[in-house]
């Protein structure tokens, strides 16, 4: 069965925690091996890396997850320094709220999650909803 993300975000942070942490969910996804391979146009990234290349989040948004890899989740750690983000846009300055979990709807998806530090945010009561789920959150 594959999970359904409501929040691309919290999405990504699995990926993070799966394919670049633990190893489990692969083959890891290179932006510059993905650039070569893509046929659908020329992908510059010293040009475009500094925002989001559609191309590599929408690869992505389309990868389907194994629930029962979920379970391999404990913790979840926003850094503007994780391979996700680098992979989607490379030269990110971790200065905007475009990678920001804003749903809280995804933690069932996740039976042995604890822990969350997540990027801080405009909506401040996100930290607040995780709390009251029973995670330990916090802001990076």
């Amino acid at each position: 069965m594959k999970a359904e993300f409501k929040d691309i975000n919290f999405k990504l942070c699995a990926i993070q925690e799966l394919m670049y942490n633990q190893e489990l969910l692969l083959p890891k996804f290179d932006i510059n091996q993905f650039v070569q391979n893509y046929s659908g146009r020329k992908i510059d990234i010293d040009q475009e890396g500094y925002d989001i290349i559609p191309e590599a989040l929408e690869y992505f948004k389309q990868l389907k997850i194994p629930t029962d890899l979920l379970k391999n989740i404990s913790e979840i750690y926003q850094d503007g320094g994780n391979d996700i983000y680098m992979n989607i846009c490379p030269f990110w300055s971790g200065s905007d709220d475009q990678f920001n979990i804003t749903n809280t709807e995804d933690v069932s998806l996740f039976p042995n999650l604890k822990k969350m530090t997540i990027f801080y945010g405009e909506d401040k009561s996100i930290l607040d909803k995780f709390i009251s789920l029973g995670l330990d959150a916090e802001y990076i």
